[in-house]
């Protein structure tokens, strides 16, 4: 065991969480994580009100948490407060916002006894999150899978928290961004963080809810083949604030639009054509939508093998027992 700060506030065995990924991250996957120690967390992304009812139900009694984007949650109105609310009427084990205010989603869930976990890019985010009156913050670097924004993990990490250390020393540090082995673990807490979150190393779970397709793609591909880009969300139609963007595997259908997005925003047959190669998990037209870490892993595992398996490599480089193989 590696015990830290935040496996003794949140009661866990482990100081890894898994990141609640937008239609990936479903019950299942939550389920094993937090079955293994660590925690698990269901992606509530955009707030499709039947795929988390689905998704929670699948995560059966195991203790979980729920992440929003948060200005989807804010976009949504009433009916996203609706959403939220019904979530936090579960006791899930922890909200997780992203990506916008925390404002009134924060403090509803503070109402209802539920803490809340803040992921951020930089340290003015940092600073309101904690004004907001998360429990932990999430310093996500750019290596990350999914959307994110330019600040690397390896300088983002410390400097969050010596800030925290400064301003806020009662507030958590997870580190985000490239960290999916006992390495990245290792490091993580050598930088001053409390524990992970990973996405990359969960996405590549058997519990992940992944076209097979888009497995075997990314199971042979290196972190060179990732990329930041808006193409994704332009070809789902999904108007995202400017400032974050999102890493994924290129494809050449993507490097035919890149430069000329405008294009196709403005060509629906293309659009459909991405669209449905996503739903086949056509890696060829829709690339994956994972981090650098891609290129760390090679195999399909069960979750609770994964987490293991970080836990004992992190274990014996705290240890001083690790050697190059």
């Amino acid at each position: 065991m590696i015990r830290t700060r935040l496996t003794d506030r949140l009661g866990l065995a482990h100081p890894v969480v898994s990141a609640p990924m937008a239609r990936v991250a479903g019950g299942r996957l939550a389920a094993a994580v937090s079955g293994a120690g660590g925690l698990g967390l269901i992606g509530g992304g955009y707030g499709d009100p039947d795929w988390l009812r689905h998704e929670l139900a699948q995560a059966g009694n195991a203790r979980v948490g729920t992440g929003f984007i948060s200005w989807k949650l804010a976009e949504a109105g009433a009916q996203g407060e609706a959403l939220l609310e019904e979530v936090l009427s579960r006791d899930p084990a922890l909200l997780f916002l992203s990506f916008g205010e925390l404002g009134r989603f924060a403090r509803m869930a503070q109402a209802a006894g539920v803490p809340v976990m803040a992921q951020v890019q930089d340290l003015a985010q940092a600073r309101a999150a904690v004004q907001a009156g998360a429990i932990a913050l999430v310093a996500q670097g750019t290596e990350a899978g999914g959307h994110g924004a330019s600040r690397a993990t390896l300088p983002l990490v410390p400097e969050v928290a010596d800030m925290l250390a400064r301003e806020a020393p009662e507030v958590l540090l997870l580190a985000a961004g490239g960290i999916a082995d006992g390495r990245g673990l290792a490091a993580s807490l050598m930088l001053g963080a409390d524990g992970v979150l990973c996405g990359t190393a969960f996405w590549a779970a058997e519990e992940a809810l992944v076209p097979e397709g888009q497995r075997r793609a990314a199971m042979a591909a290196s972190g060179d083949a990732t990329c930041r880009s808006s193409l994704w969300d332009v070809a789902r139609g999904i108007d995202w604030p400017d400032q974050w963007n999102l890493r994924g595997m290129r494809t050449d259908f993507q490097d035919g639009y890149e430069g000329r997005l405008e294009a196709l925003a403005a060509d629906e047959t293309a659009r459909a054509e991405w669209l449905d190669a996503a739903a086949r998990g056509d890696a060829q037209i829709a690339g994956p939508i994972v981090g650098e870490a891609i290129g760390l892993l090679r195999q399909i595992r069960p979750a609770a093998t994964i987490l293991e398996t970080m836990i004992a490599e992190a274990a014996a480089l705290l240890g001083g027992g690790w050697q190059r193989n």
